[in-house]
């Protein structure tokens, strides 16, 4: 057992089947995670040989109990697999609704969901075990996930709260009460609480917004009558480094890399309409949230946080009862050694390929927020495509030769299908036939060929950071090829290999965007839907109960949530500190 060292707490779980002859991995970890498959034999000679027949099935198994760890389960239907889930933690938790379980909105409980519950639905060979990781083991595939991103930040990780977890969410629920039961305290001066009561949200992207604003309806709607002595004292500070709150939803170098708000060269960007941050920040400025943009934060201490202005350069401190950071997504210490390891520890996330296995590493797969894709660029296999089109090698090309590539070209490189739209050209052909000027030829060169599609790869983009969709979609493709892995061994559905012979064996992951809601507080949400259609309002409110409903994952989390928004709507939320 000596190739799973990265799991000392698992060993029982790989004990159960030492000698796999064919074994699967999927690794994920609070919506990131890695899958493994190999066909290699652990032991050899007639040890193996034995075992084998006592073990006909595929052996999977899931590490971690996330977005995509859980969409992966509940996708895969071959009976063939025989499945161990290994996560420290034995439920999946549905994170979008954590910023309304740090107020009371909705209960913990709610929200997550008993992986038992969830595997013993499927009708397959699935067993759970609770466990640790450690490390990661490149040569064996093992594990990986992701963190809050503190930037390096001073004393952000021994002074701030952060909102990943359901964890974080009760820490966050039972600090919110604390800070109003000792402003409360005779003994306690008026300058004291104005400190504690003072509450600081690190970050305005959608968390962040979110999270400030059933704050401020939970101190408004709740926790003002209960307190009345100290109402007045509560104050709620937004600090976003950009210059507008939900502008910079994601950022991504041209490497991949995750970057802050304040690393902006090259990058491609993804943001809501400006009308959705716009009503976002007059909203916030009725409701007194004080939003403070342009401001870094460079230091946190136990009773203050240190910013810096960008405008200016101006260095302030604020001082605080609480502060959540929710800056985004960083990468563990572990997933950076595994980097490290496998010759990407110049980069912030592992880069995986659109079959979403890590860069070189064929038989290993990354999913959800500790990965990113990186698109294969045009330009880089121009020379191949040529070529694969240029069946008699003549060194020229006719409109004609196109028909049998044109279609894996576009389902290869999306970027061309992408310019095509912008450039408003109805096919590959069009787009051949605009360089060519007035004098159009028949034949068409290398040359030519190059520069119909230099400009193509400008068109590139990176997925967005909605971890939660991503990751889950990602589940749900990779079961998808797990469920017909034998059937495309044999006949490949993929694109042509321009470099290589045959087809690939499955369709490259393509990301579906249904868009992106931003709750404001008051019974209002804003949402950005795909077509640009923009919805502000408490009639959007009502769109996000429905569509959040209807993504939990069990009816058993839709009736408690649904029945947690009545409770709240009939007896408000509840300020007990438990």
């Amino acid at each position: 057992m000596s190739g799973y060292t990265f799991y000392r707490r698992a060993y029982r779980a790989f004990n159960d089947y030492p000698s796999l002859t064919k074994l699967a991995l999927v690794f994920t970890v609070s919506g990131g995670g890695l899958v493994a498959y190999s066909d290699a034999r652990p032991f050899g000679g007639a040890y193996a040989d034995a075992i084998q027949a006592d073990h006909k099935k595929k052996k999977v198994v899931v590490l971690g109990t996330g977005w995509a760890g859980t969409s992966f389960l509940k996708n895969l239907k071959d009976p063939s697999y025989e499945v161990q889930v290994v996560s420290p933690r034995n439920y999946f938790a549905f994170t979008p609704l954590l910023p309304s379980v740090t107020v009371g909105t909705v209960e913990a409980r709610s929200v997550v969901e008993p992986v038992r519950n969830i595997v013993k639905k499927k009708g397959l060979d699935v067993k759970f075990r609770e466990a640790e990781c450690l490390n990661i083991d490149a040569v064996n595939k093992k594990t990986m996930g992701a963190r809050a991103n503190t930037f390096n930040t001073p004393g952000v990780v021994e002074n701030a709260h952060f909102l990943k977890e359901v964890e974080d969410a009760q820490r966050i629920r039972r600090t919110v009460i604390d800070c109003f039961e000792r402003a409360t305290l005779p003994t306690i001066s008026e300058e004291e609480k104005k400190r504690i009561l003072h509450f600081v949200v690190v970050g305005g992207g959608p968390t962040g917004v979110e999270f400030a604003a059933e704050l401020h309806d939970f101190v408004t709607e709740d926790l003002a009558k209960l307190y009345p002595s100290v109402k007045d004292h509560v104050k709620i500070t937004l600090l976003e480094a950009a210059d507008h709150i939900l502008n910079i939803h994601y950022l991504c170098t041209a490497s991949g890399s995750r970057v802050n708000s304040h690393q902006r060269s090259r990058t491609t960007r993804f943001w809501f309409d400006k009308r959705i941050t716009a009503f976002a920040e007059e909203k916030f400025q009725r409701d007194g949230i004080d939003l403070k943009t342009g401001s870094m934060v460079v230091k946190v201490t136990d009773k203050e946080i240190s910013t810096k202005e960008r405008a200016t350069g101006e260095n302030r401190s604020i001082p605080y009862g609480m502060v959540v950071w929710s800056t985004g997504i960083g990468t563990r210490p572990v997933v950076m050694d595994f980097m490290k390891q496998i010759g990407q520890g110049n980069r912030r996330v592992l880069a995986t390929d659109e079959w979403l296995r890590v860069e070189g590493c064929d038989s290993i797969y990354a999913l959800g927020d500790c990965a990113t894709i990186n698109q294969r660029k045009v330009m880089e296999d121009i020379m191949a495509i040529f070529s694969k089109a240029d069946k008699i090698q003549s060194g020229t090309l006719t409109v004609a030769d196109f028909k049998d590539v044109i279609n894996d070209i576009c389902e290869r490189y999306p970027q061309v299908e992408i310019y095509l739209k912008e450039k408003q050209l109805k096919n590959f052909v069009e787009l051949l036939k605009n360089y060519q000027g007035n004098a159009q030829k028949e034949i068409i060169d290398i040359e030519l060929f190059k520069a119909a599609l230099s400009e193509v790869d400008t068109q590139m983009k990176n997925l967005p950071a909605t971890a939660q969709l991503l990751a889950a979609q990602q589940g749900a493709y990779l079961a998808n090829c797990f469920n017909r892995m034998e059937a495309c061994e044999k006949n490949p559905e993929g694109p042509l290999r321009f470099r290589g012979s045959g087809r690939h064996r499955f369709r490259p992951f393509r990301y579906k965007h249904f868009g992106q809601f931003a709750p404001l507080g008051g019974e209002q949400t804003a949402a950005q839907l795909p077509g640009d259609w923009v919805s502000i309002g408490h009639s959007t409110q009502w769109l996000w109960y429905s569509v959040y409903a209807s993504k939990l994952v069990s009816w058993r989390t839709r009736v408690l949530v649904i029945s947690d928004w009545g409770r709240r709507f009939i007896f408000g939320r509840d300020s007990s500190r438990i």
